[in-house]
């Protein structure tokens, strides 16, 4: 027995390596109640198909779900106008963020999509933390730009700005981080340089100035 065959969750046709289903349910980039959609064997085996949230396409079915797509698609273009509202109200905006942080700059924690999004949220923009585009954490204060995408076609990119919540030692702004807050360490002067620089030191000190002789004839006469 082939082991994709399911005798309660029937594995449709492979068609270039991707399966035919049709949707149960809204699912997020994928499409709404009643889509017939191509995914790939895995995803619908392993989720899909177990949880109910798609099944193998039938005329019967798509007729059944009819209904219920044309009211998923009336609330999903008033979703997709609130949308392009936010995206429209985010051009060019910057949020600043204060974290504690050590004298390097290095954060205690990091910020993190949901931080972000709750930032937005307490600003009146009704964004979910899916739809803040960050691949790292930030750990480090900093500028940082972060893009905002809820679809394909509708992203915008903020500033997010983390600041400390305390000065910083000046000797912070000679040091260099990584994109990961790391700090990079610089090169060391060898120990020629060093001896050299040392030898030139003692050269220096043991030069003494002409009125400085004269004081010491004139002290002994």
């Amino acid at each position: 027995m082939d082991p994709t065959e399911d005798s309660e969750h029937p594995m449709p046709a492979k068609t270039l390596r991707q399966v035919t289903l049709l949707l149960n349910r809204n699912v997020e980039s994928l499409g709404i109640v009643g889509d017939v959609v191509k995914v790939r064997p895995g995803y619908a085996r392993n989720y899909l198909l177990p949880l109910g949230i798609a099944e193998v396409p039938t005329e019967e079915r798509i007729e059944a779900l009819k209904a219920a797509r044309e009211e998923a698609m009336a609330q999903l273009e008033v979703l997709r106008t609130e949308r392009r509202g936010i995206i429209t109200a985010l051009e060019d905006l910057a949020i600043t963020l204060v974290r504690s942080c050590n004298d390097r700059g290095i954060l205690y924690g990091s910020v993190t999509q949901r931080d972000i999004a709750d930032a937005l949220n307490e600003l009146g923009h009704r964004v979910d933390e899916r739809a803040v585009r960050l691949a790292n954490p930030i750990r480090r204060v900093g500028e940082y730009p972060v893009v905002i995408q809820f679809e394909k076609e509708m992203r915008v990119e903020i500033l997010i700005k983390v600041d400390a919540d305390r000065s910083i030692a000046d000797e912070s702004e000679e040091m260099e981080f990584d994109n990961e807050g790391e700090l990079i360490e610089k090169p060391r002067p060898t120990a020629e340089e060093s001896g050299s620089e040392d030898s030139e030191t003692s050269e220096d000190a043991s030069e003494s100035p002409e009125g400085g002789s004269e004081t010491a004839d004139s002290t002994e006469d």
